[in-house]
This record gives C-alpha cells, sequence and structure tokens, in this order.
C-alpha cells in the first residue's frame, strides 16, 4: 500500500472564528450527527469524519460567537464597552464646543443644541453600530417572549440614544435635536459587569466577589454623578447656565451630604431632576451597601486571599487543620516564632469550620493580626489551596484533630489532605501528625511524619522504669529561655527552670569551638571535655556519609571535622561567647584534683568555662579501676593518701582496649546466664532473645526482644480465667518475682504493642522484667493477640479502673506502676475540657485507696493536671498556680512545668508533644532523636535510654561532673540529667505546729548529704510511733482529733479494699495499708516519691527533672540519673553470643532494689 499523500485530507478548519461561524459547512446538519466521507481509488481509502457539539444552523453559531464562547463573547462585550464609553466622551466634547446661548430664558434650548458636523458624524456611525449589535442580541437571545426583551432597561436606553440618530440620516433638520447620550454611561456599566463574568468564565478563575461589588458601587457612584451632572448642566442652559464642572461640583456637594448651597439649579426642570436622582440615590446606594457588608462579612468568615504578590516577596507556613482550637493554636504560634530565624514568617491557616470567636479574638492581637491570616477552605480543593498558595509556601503542616470520637475516621481525614497537597505542590514539605500507627505508611513519603499513639505508649513505658522520662522529653521539644521560675525564693524552682531552658542543638565539628579540638579524639573523650569545660552535652553525632543519627555511638568511635554534633546545652553555639582562658589551653597535662573542692556558684549553665566543674585526675594511675561494676572509689597506693579524696581514672583520647565497654557488658552477661542457673524455676530462665515474629502494623521499627521459645496460647494470655494449659486464676497464684505494670486503656489498640517492645528490649536485664497486664475496657482482637504472645509475661484482662473488682483482680495491690492511658471515648464531652472529668476522679479514688501504687496518668489537655492529687486546701497548690499565671504572662511555652505531677513525671498530655512537630521546622534531628531515645527506633551502633540510681556508696563522687567523668571512663555512659526527689514542708491553711528542730550540734555533726536521709527516717519513726511527743494540752487534743479523723477514713479504705478481696476470694495479706507500713517501707517510699500527703499535710516529696545540671551540682542520696548507654552489639565480637545490655551493677533500671525485695 502507498504511503498516504500530505494533501490527500485536508486539516479541520479552525472553530470560533467569525468567517467560518457566518459560512459553516453546507453538508453538516445539527450537533448530534457526524459527516462521514469517502473517497475510494484503486489503491486505498480515506476517511474524514467531524463531531459537532453545537447545532451547525447559521443561528446557532452566531449564539456561539456572541454569546456562548466566553473569549468571543468577552471580546464584543469589551468592544460594546469602548462604543458606550465613547459616546459619552463625545458628548462632553459636544458641550465644550457648544456656544454659550443667549442669557434669559428660553426653553427651546432644553430640545435643541449646536451639534458640529464631525462630531454628528461620529455619534451617527456609532449609534447605527450600537442599534445593529443591539438587536442582534435581541435576536439571538430570543426565548419566545418578545415584550420580555422590549421592555428591558437596556433595551429602551438603547433605543433613546440610537434611535434619534438614525432618524437624523433622512432628516437632516432634526440632526440638532438633544440626545441624552450620557445615559450611555448606565449601558456601560451594564456592559463592564458582563465583561468581568466573562473573563471570570474565560480564565476558569473566580476573582474575589468582594472586589466585584466595589467596583460594581464604584460605578454606580460614577454613574450617578455622571448622569446628574450632564443634566443639570444641560437643563440650566434654559436658566443660569452652569457649566459642565459647576454642575459636577454641585453633584458631589449633594451627594455627600455637605451642601454649601453656593451653587444651586434655578429652574423647576433641573430641580426635579435634582429630587429624581436623590430617590434613585436612596434606593440604589443602599442595597450596594448592604451587599457590600453582606460580603465583607463573609470574606471575614472566609478569610479572603493569600495574595501571590505576597507568596513571591514573603515567607509563609501553611497549617491544615479540621477545627482550630486555641490552646492548638497558641502552642503552634508559640513555638514558631520562638525561634529568632522565623520572626519574618507568616502562618496562613487552612480551616473548613467558621473562625471560633476566642480564634478570632486572639487573631485580633497586633501580635499575631500581621504574621497569621484564616482561609476558611477545605484542603481538598485545588482553588482553597491556590488561595492559601500553596505552592509558594516554605511548608505545610497537617494536624489530626485527636478530639473526634473516631481517631481512624480523622487519621483518613489528614491522609487525603495529605495526598491533596502533594498533588498540588509536590515540591512543599509536609509535615504530618498521624494519630494511629497503621496509618503511617499511607504518609510515608512526607518529609516529617510524628504517630501520636507511637510516641505516647513508648514515653508511658520508659516512665515506669525511668521515672519522669515524659517531663524530660517534653522540656527538651519545648523551646525556652530557661528564665522560669528566676524569680522564685525557692532554690528548686530555680535550679528546675533554669536546667529546663536546655534543648538540643547541632552543629558542625570542624565550625565548633565547643568540639572542633576533639577531631581525632573518641566520642566519650570529647562529651567529657566539652562537659567540663563548657558545660555542654554532647549526645549523638552523625557521619557525612551516613543517613543515621548515633546516639552515644561509644569510645570506638573516633571524630571527624565532616561529623556534626548533636548537644544538649542551654542555647545553640553560635549564639555563645565561648572564651578559653590561656592557661587552660596548656594544662591539659596538669593534674588537676582539688579544684572540685570550691564548686562555682551564680555562674550562667552556658558560659561555664574551664575553671568550673573540673575533675580530680590521678594521672600516676591511668589505667581503669578493676571492678568496673560499681561505682565505689578504688583503692588508693601508697600510705600517705589517707587525707586524700578517692580519685576517678582519666577519660582516654583513643579506646586502646577492649576492657572497658565489651568486658562490662559480657560480664553482666556472664552474671544474667548465672543467675538463671542459680535460680530454679525461675520464670525468666527459658527467655530467648529475637525480633518479633508478629508486626501489628507497618512501619513498626524492628526491635531485638526477650521472647518466649514458642507462642503462649491466647488462652494463657487471660490473667483472670484460667485454661488447660495453666490453672493460675489471679496474680498472686503467678508468683511473680518483680512487681507489676498495669495499663489501663480502652481498646488494644496496635500502638499499644509501642508499650510492650521497650520493656521486653533486649538490653533490660531478664531479673528486671516486669510483668505486664493490659486493663482494657474490650477485649482484644486475635490480630493484637498474635503480635504480642511472642513476649513474656504479658497478660490482658476484661475491666476498667473505675471498677474495685477488676483493679483487685488485675492484682494491682502487686503492682508498682499503673498507666492510665486517655480514652478516646471521653473526648466527646460537650465541654472541651471536661474530656478529663472521668479519669481523673478514677485517679484521684485509686490514689486514696492505693496511697503507695505509682499512678502514671495522660490527660488530653494539660491545663487538667492541676487537678491531679488534687487537695482543697493546700496553699502551697495556690502559689505554684500564681507562679504559673505569672510565667504565662511573660510569655512562657512551659508555664504548666512548675505543676508538681508534671514535674514528678506522673502526668503528661500528647498534646504536649506537639511542638516535636513544629520543632522540626528547623531541627529537622528532633523527631530521629526522640525516637531514639524513646526506643521506637534501634538504629545499629545507636545509645538508649536507661537510668542509674545513686546510693549511699556512691556519694564519695560528690558532684555532677565527676559523675560524668567516672560513667565516661569506667562504662563509656553519658549522662543528661538528674531526677531529684526531696523533702519539702507544705504549708496548708491548717495550723498545725511544727516538730521542734533538731538540736544545733546535732545538725552540724551530719555530713549535709545525709540530711535528706536524716529527715525521711525521723519522719518514718514518728509515724510508727503510737502516740505523739509530749506537747501541751490543747496541742496533744487537736492533734488526736486530727490523727482520729485521718485515722479512721484510712481505716475506711482499708476495710473496703480488704472485703471486696474477701469476697473475690483473694488473699488479703498482700495489701499494704498505709496505717501499716514500716519505717523502712515509708522512707523507701517517701524517696521515690510515690507516698503523698495522706500521712501529713506538712512534710511531703517533691520530684523533679534536671537536664544537663551545672557540673559543681551536688548528688544527692536516691538521686535518678539519665544515662544514654552504648550499644551492647555495636562492639561486641562476633562470635560472642548476643547477651543483655549492661546494668547489673548499681546502675540498674529504676526501682531494682524494691523488686528484687517483692516476693509475693
Amino acid at each position: 500500500m502507498s504511503d498516504l499523500p500530505d494533501s490527500g485530507v485536508p486539516p479541520l478548519p479552525p472553530r470560533y472564528r467569525f468567517r467560518d461561524l457566518l459560512l459553516g459547512d453546507q453538508t453538516s446538519q445539527n450537533d448530534d450527527r457526524y459527516q462521514e466521507e469517502y473517497s475510494m481509488d484503486s489503491t486505498n481509502a480515506q476517511v474524514q469524519v467531524e463531531f459537532y457539539v453545537n447545532e451547525n444552523t447559521f443561528k446557532e453559531r452566531l449564539k456561539l460567537f456572541f454569546i456562548k464562547n466566553q473569549r468571543s463573547s468577552l471580546r464584543i462585550r469589551l468592544f460594546n464597552l469602548s462604543l458606550k464609553l465613547l459616546t459619552c466622551a463625545l458628548y462632553v466634547l459636544r458641550v465644550y464646543l457648544e456656544e454659550s446661548p443667549p442669557d434669559g430664558e428660553t426653553r427651546e434650548l432644553i430640545f435643541w443644541v449646536k451639534r458640529r458636523t464631525p462630531v454628528w458624524g461620529i455619534q451617527v456611525t456609532v449609534a447605527l453600530i450600537s442599534f445593529l449589535e443591539t438587536m442582534l442580541i435581541t435576536y439571538l437571545s430570543y426565548k419566545g417572549n418578545i415584550w420580555e426583551q422590549i421592555f428591558q432597561m437596556s433595551f429602551i436606553l438603547e433605543m433613546i440614544n440610537t434611535v434619534p440618530f438614525i432618524i437624523t440620516i433622512f432628516h437632516y433638520p432634526l440632526r440638532n435635536i438633544f440626545v441624552p447620550v450620557f445615559l450611555n454611561c448606565w449601558l456601560a456599566k451594564c456592559a463592564l459587569e458582563n465583561m468581568i463574568n466573562d473573563l471570570n468564565r474565560a480564565i476558569q478563575r473566580t476573582h474575589s466577589a468582594m472586589f466585584n461589588q466595589v467596583l460594581i458601587l464604584i460605578c454606580t457612584l460614577l454613574c450617578l454623578v455622571f448622569t446628574g451632572a450632564c443634566g443639570i448642566q444641560h437643563l440650566e442652559r434654559a436658566g443660569k447656565h452652569l457649566s459642565l464642572f459647576k454642575s459636577f461640583y454641585f453633584c458631589i456637594v449633594t451627594f455627600s451630604t455637605v451642601g454649601y448651597g453656593d451653587v444651586t439649579p434655578q429652574i423647576w426642570p433641573s430641580q426635579l431632576l435634582v429630587v429624581f436622582l436623590i430617590c434613585v440615590a436612596l434606593v440604589v446606594l443602599p442595597l450596594q451597601f448592604e451587599e457590600l457588608a453582606y460580603l465583607w462579612m463573609e470574606r471575614q468568615k472566609s478569610g479572603g486571599n493569600y495574595s501571590r504578590h505576597r507568596a513571591q516577596t514573603e515567607k509563609h507556613v501553611v497549617l491544615c487543620v479540621s477545627s482550630l482550637k486555641i490552646d492548638l493554636l497558641m502552642d503552634f504560634l508559640n513555638e514558631f516564632y520562638a525561634h529568632p530565624r522565623l520572626q519574618d514568617y507568616y502562618v496562613v491557616i487552612l480551616c473548613p469550620t467558621e473562625i471560633d470567636i476566642q480564634v478570632r479574638r486572639i487573631l485580633q492581637i497586633p501580635l499575631w493580626s500581621q504574621r497569621v491570616i484564616y482561609l476558611q477552605g477545605s484542603a481538598l480543593k485545588d482553588q482553597d489551596l491556590m488561595r492559601a498558595k500553596m505552592d509558594d509556601a516554605e511548608a505545610c503542616f497537617i494536624l489530626s484533630s485527636r478530639n473526634e470520637v473516631d481517631r481512624t475516621a480523622a487519621d483518613h481525614q489528614t491522609i487525603l489532605r495529605a495526598w491533596a497537597v502533594k498533588d498540588f505542590a509536590p515540591n512543599c514539605p509536609l509535615y504530618v501528625q498521624i494519630l494511629k500507627p497503621e496509618n503511617k505508611f499511607h504518609v510515608k513519603f512526607a518529609d516529617h511524619v510524628v504517630c501520636e499513639e507511637e510516641f505516647k505508649y513508648a514515653m508511658l513505658a520508659l516512665n515506669c522504669v525511668c521515672p519522669a522520662t515524659s517531663t524530660l522529653v517534653t522540656l527538651l521539644v519545648h523551646t525556652s529561655r530557661g528564665q522560669e521560675g528566676q524569680m522564685s525564693p525557692e532554690q528548686w524552682q530555680r535550679t528546675y527552670g533554669r536546667c529546663s531552658g536546655n534543648e538540643v542543638y547541632h552543629i558542625n565539628l570542624a565550625d565548633s569551638k565547643f568540639f572542633g579540638e576533639y577531631d581525632g579524639k573518641s566520642f566519650t573523650y570529647a562529651a567529657f571535655h566539652a562537659h567540663k569545660k563548657c558545660g555542654v552535652c554532647l549526645i549523638g553525632v552523625k557521619r557525612e556519609d551516613n543517613k543515621s543519627i548515633l546516639l552515644n555511638p561509644g569510645p570506638r568511635h573516633i571524630m571527624a571535622a565532616a561529623d556534626t554534633c548533636y548537644y544538649i546545652n542551654i542555647t545553640k553555639e553560635e549564639n555563645s561567647n565561648v572564651t578559653f582562658k590561656e592557661e587552660e589551653k596548656h594544662s591539659k597535662g596538669m593534674s588537676v584534683s582539688g579544684l572540685y573542692d570550691a564548686p562555682s556558684r551564680g555562674l550562667p549553665v552556658h558560659s561555664i568555662i574551664a575553671s568550673m566543674g573540673t575533675v580530680a585526675i590521678d594521672l600516676q594511675n591511668p589505667d581503669p579501676p578493676e571492678d568496673t561494676s560499681k561505682l565505689a572509689p578504688p583503692t588508693e597506693n601508697g600510705g600517705g593518701g589517707g587525707s586524700r579524696r578517692p580519685s576517678i581514672a582519666p577519660v582516654l583520647e583513643i579506646a586502646d582496649s577492649s576492657a572497658i565497654l565489651p568486658c562490662d557488658m559480657l560480664s553482666d552477661q556472664l552474671e544474667d546466664e548465672t543467675n538463671q542457673s542459680d535460680e530454679e524455676g525461675s520464670v525468666g530462665s527459658d527467655f530467648v532473645k529475637g525480633y518479633p515474629p508478629n508486626s501489628p502494623y507497618i512501619g513498626s521499627s524492628p526491635t531485638l526482644c526477650h521472647l518466649l521459645p514458642q507462642k503462649a496460647s491466647f488462652c494463657c494470655l487471660r490473667l483472670d480465667r484460667g485454661c488447660t494449659h495453666s490453672s493460675f486464676e489471679d496474680a498472686k497464684a503467678y508468683g511473680f518475682k518483680n512487681k507489676l505494670i498495669i495499663v489501663s486503656a480502652e481498646t488494644a489498640g496496635n500502638g499499644l504493642y509501642n508499650f510492650i517492645v521497650p520493656l521486653r528490649a533486649y538490653y533490660r536485664p531478664r531479673k528486671e522484667l516486669n510483668p505486664i497486664v493490659l486493663l482494657l475496657d474490650y477485649p482484644p482482637d486475635n490480630h493484637f493477640l498474635e503480635a504480642i504472645c511472642c513476649f513474656p509475661m504479658v497478660y490482658f484482662m476484661a475491666g476498667t479502673i473505675d471498677n474495685l473488682d477488676n483493679l483487685l483482680q488485675c492484682g494491682i495491690i502487686y503492682a508498682d506502676n499503673l498507666v492510665v492511658v486517655d480514652k478516646e471515648s471521653t473526648m466527646s464531652a460537650e465541654e472541651d475540657y471536661m474530656a478529663d472529668a472521668k479519669t481523673i476522679v478514677n485517679v484521684q479514688t485509686m490514689f486514696r485507696l492505693f496511697p503507695s501504687l505509682s499512678i502514671i496518668t495522660e490527660l488530653t489537655h494539660p491545663s487538667n493536671m492541676r487537678f491531679m492529687q488534687f487537695r482543697a486546701k493546700d496553699c502551697y497548690s495556690l502559689a505554684l498556680s500564681k507562679l504559673e499565671k505569672i510565667e504565662r504572662d511573660k510569655g512562657s511555652n512551659l508555664a504548666f512545668m512548675f505543676r508538681l505531677p508534671f514535674a514528678a513525671g506522673r502526668v503528661f498530655s500528647i498534646s504536649m508533644l506537639d511542638t516535636l512537630l513544629y520543632q522540626s521546622f528547623v531541627k529537622d534531628y528532633m523527631i530521629p532523636i526522640a525516637r531514639l531515645l524513646l526506643g521506637l527506633d534501634t538504629t545499629p551502633g545507636s545509645g538508649y535510654l536507661c537510668v542509674m540510681k545513686v546510693t549511699e556508696e556512691d556519694l564519695w563522687i560528690r558532684t555532677y561532673g565527676r559523675l560524668f567523668q567516672k560513667l565516661c571512663s569506667s562504662s563509656a555512659e553519658i549522662p543528661i540529667g538528674i531526677y531529684r526527689t526531696e523533702s519539702h514542708m507544705f504549708s496548708t491553711s491548717e495550723v498545725r505546729p511544727r516538730p521542734p528542730p533538731p538540736p544545733p550540734t546535732h545538725r552540724r555533726e551530719q555530713p549535709e548529704h545525709t540530711l535528706l536521709r536524716r529527715k525521711s527516717k525521723q519522719w518514718a519513726r514518728r509515724l510508727s510511733r503510737k502516740t505523739p511527743k509530749p506537747a501541751s494540752r490543747a496541742e496533744r487534743i487537736s492533734q488526736q482529733r486530727l490523727s482520729l479523723y485521718r485515722r479512721s477514713e484510712r481505716q475506711e479504705l482499708s476495710e473496703l479494699v480488704k472485703n471486696r478481696m474477701k469476697h473475690l476470694g483473694l488473699p488479703t495479706v498482700g495489701y499494704e495499708d498505709v496505717s501499716n507500713l514500716t519505717a523502712s517501707d515509708v522512707m523507701n517510699r517517701v524517696n521515690l516519691g510515690y507516698l503523698q500527703d495522706e500521712m501529713n499535710d506538712h512534710q511531703n516529696t517533691l520530684s523533679y527533672v534536671l537536664i544537663n545540671p551545672p557540673p559543681d551540682t551536688q548528688l544527692e542520696l536516691n538521686d535518678i540519673v539519665y544515662i544514654i548507654r552504648s550499644d551492647p552489639l555495636a562492639h561486641m565480637p562476633d562470635e560472642t553470643p548476643v547477651g543483655p545490655a549492661p546494668g547489673t551493677r548499681n546502675q540498674q533500671e529504676f526501682g531494682t532494689k524494691t523488686r528484687d525485695e517483692t516476693h509475693l
């Protein structure tokens, strides 16, 4: 077959050309038919097919060109507008060219004018064109009712302004007849409105209705003024002969209600015209203003647009939420604008709901009104995304609505918003918040993702083994200046507030003054000396060729110039004035022992230099101590060192042997295995290490854990019911060696899996594993049971915390920690802040029933934490409330930090972690670091968070700086903070005499570090005595009366619990009534911060977190030190089997001693 010639099939003619619309194709019939032309020859067949969308008649083609087609119709209306404006200009020209009429009233001057021939010719031509166009448009828009077309105001005005000129063509004497051509301004106004509508249709874009209405109002005013000026000028030709300018001046003065009276119409026709125009203005203008006011109100609700010019010249971020609450908005704004480099950014809020009244009031504050723009719209509409200029935004934050009852539906909405934004603006960085972990993989493409339930459960789990982890992480992810509480009279508030200003920063090693000199040195050496000299805590590092951040990679990691260092400090190095003394640069080889004897005071944390916190180093004995499993002081050589304080081994620049870290871990492993063989019948004797075989959702990080050799049957996971494999029906029958951890939740969601994994991680010694009991409102499904059946000592039970029988059956009297998770069903409260009411009351009840139990509670709203452990007549709580208000007025982002339950880590709200996502905009490393700290991610070579307890044998170290050196030199661990519990005298409104203070000589004989322990023993001894100390008669009667009242209340609660236990068939010997606690038990509870004010309203304990305290901070008995321990598997030989992490020395996870002493 031969090739088809190019000229065989002619191209289709371009459509919508005026020539084609007029001529058309005579062979076509209508839009529902198509034409096929066949031409056959000897070689091939050619087919041409044309499809017609519109009718192919002559009228339909004209209608398509003049009316239907958007672009051609726009051109016609623009031409029509030009004609109307030309006629108005010709009228003004005719007035100025006309000679002044003779004085005197002549009625003929109203009907006749002097029109020059060129002007007449142009006006006739324009009138003829306008007449023909009007008749054509009327014919094309005819719909069966001719009178409707004729009596339209636009048609009447066209006839008045065109027909007289056409008549003058045929009758020459009428060419000077007056024609009110100035009325064409109203036709020009209509043409302009139609043109704007066609313009919007042509470019497929809706302009602001506010702009259209303002334009219509302005055109209406101009038409009224122009009509009045021209009409009065013409009518006054028969009277006072006003010029066109004076007539215009009169109209402006009249319509502005000024009315000077210097220019007035003199004859009755012009006066009647003024009356008519005023009546029209009184009718038309209020309607226009009403429409304008309505559109203004609607614009205030919807927020208008963010202009393209502003988007190209200014930087802005977009916040997409389904509903905007005042707390969410203020948290975002305070955290976002806390960074200096974001002060010039604008925040555009895109929300589908109408703006809240409280939010509106906040946005009217000058601080936010110039920075925040609220747009009502949906992220799923491209028009709304275009209004927010999403494609020009620096970032887009998409937050889920955690107040929704159906959190899965809230996640689905978030996923669709993320997809819509990614489709509209692929290059815009996305920061997404997801509630359920199973939905996380749908937004994996986002730059940063925070899963709420993952962080929540991991944090709650670490709170059980590392107290106040929630407070530690919350303080790290909040931006603070460290000025909170500095005006407080109490020392703990000043220290706590100053240390809360520490945050995580990063810097390149080659550009750093803190770490630049440690190029080629070990990580541990750099961390210790940077802390000693500058008070900064180096916690992690990232190689240039590796995207993973490593927390405490250990002494075998050699620092390189291209490394990125991550450190904790009060401020970043770029904002610090770092000055090193000359003598310090040459003192590296000199012994600096004894400089710790006079700890410095009053220096800010960020300006600590080498003279502060130097550590005693004995260079004569540089080898590490032989016994690295304890913090006991090393044995000193020589007899002359009796008065000399024990020294600490130096931190080596480069690890030259394997005796530092692996030996410690291997000894722990061997000790763990030895203990297993010695303890017959131990529950943990048959555990294995491995990766969980079943993950409940996609995207969970694999973690090496303690597992059962074989999966447990689902029936064996039920705690309160026996089965064919086990007959145990209560926690007592299981005979657990360690105390229980009970988790109260509504459902067994996939996020609960992240509560179990950190507590079963491989680096936790087997003998310290606590049994986990899940107290669920609804029984879990088989999918969840399949995921947890491989973990040892994990059980579940159906029940609620407001049922005392359920609490007793799940073994609450044998529990060490009770975790109360916020329930989804409580979020549908009519009043937002009442969502926590049920949880708070239930926790308060358990606190009264079981005072020795550590209860960790999650709340929806952080402001409700003031009701935890509520005391109605507590003046100290009122003082803390006033302090919170003062800090909030000062602009603090952490005003709630001084609340005692939050400071002690017993309560937290997941909304506090919203700042983690906000900080990621300027600190893209915060989410990975937080996940590593909480154990959500386990990067090979990266360390993990754990704690050690300072015992009486460890007080020889004395200061935090010396402890830093001891940990770095012996086990390569990096301390990052202290959890401190101390006694405090709380003053209440109930006046009660304090016991007499001890004699002064007695106090001087005791060392400073034993004062707290002595006070605790005195309190415990006083509680255990049957009779109070001798006092006056009135004091003794008052104390006995109050003691009798309180003792009777406790006895009632105790009897209630014991009666329910008897009814359930449970043994009552395990129930610890507070009144029966021994002195040692009371002291332990006090030191651990568990026992509250049920015993004594005046003396109590408070706990708080000190992040990166100064090196000269004195250690106290029972301090809990947060440490980052290096990865045990990173430096282990290949042939060595995987063993548990170090921690069998006194640096054990919190509560080891208490658990070992508990045998149920």
